[in-house]
């Protein structure tokens, strides 16, 4: 792929990072207005009951149209406490998990204003520990009218879409998961599911995941 454009998502799918994988560039939208229950505040993981969705909760605005880089992070429900011990709880017994664990810890104990600038940090990071190294940039404007070599996935890469007819181009490849034997493998989960699990190979999932 040429060129995409991505909206800003917390810890996205892996269907996420295959595109960050294989783009030559990556633009994630800054301008498009927020929409609740996308996978820009919203996170899937699985944990012993199943799987488990993780929301930020975010301020209200006085008017509905808000643009994704001012929506504000709400501390309502001391959800970082919640999120972060979901994720303890769900991956401490992986050898992964402790290797990268300071890593991810300071992003729940650290207050961002801005919903944009955490979930950009946490990429930067999640790219870092993967050996991914995308050519990424917010956006500078809405974009509305793309060129013919620009491929939009905002609307594609979405929780209550199915990754199989949103995307054919999606393939994803089966690796070990703590709770394979309880729940079967369970695909397209957080990131952090893939990088906990299976640590430096997770570049090599990622590659193979696209067809």
């Amino acid at each position: 792929m040429e060129t995409i454009i991505l909206s800003s998502a917390y810890l996205a799918p892996i269907k996420y990072y295959t595109k960050l994988y294989s783009a030559n560039r990556v633009l994630v939208a800054r301008y498009d207005h927020y929409i609740k229950q996308t996978y820009r505040n919203r996170c899937v993981i699985v944990g012993a009951n199943g799987t488990l969705s993780l929301t930020i909760p975010t301020e209200k605005e006085d008017h509905p149209k808000v643009l994704m880089k001012d929506v504000r992070i709400s501390d309502h429900g001391n959800w970082r406490h919640v999120h972060w011990n979901a994720l303890v709880s769900a991956y401490r017994n992986i050898p992964f998990f402790e290797y990268y664990a300071d890593d991810f810890q300071g992003f729940y104990e650290k207050k961002y204003s801005f919903l944009w600038d955490f979930n950009e940090a946490l990429c930067d990071v999640v790219c870092s520990l993967i050996d991914l190294h995308p050519d990424m940039a917010g956006t500078d404007e809405y974009q509305t009218e793309l060129s013919d070599d620009v491929q939009d996935f905002r609307d594609v890469i979405h929780p209550k879409k199915d990754y199989k007819e949103a995307d054919p181009s999606f393939c994803p490849l089966p690796y070990y998961q703590v709770f394979k034997e309880k729940f079967g493998f369970i695909p397209n989960l957080s990131i952090v599911d893939l990088l906990f699990n299976m640590g430096p190979e997770s570049l090599l999932v990622l590659r193979d995941s696209q067809r």
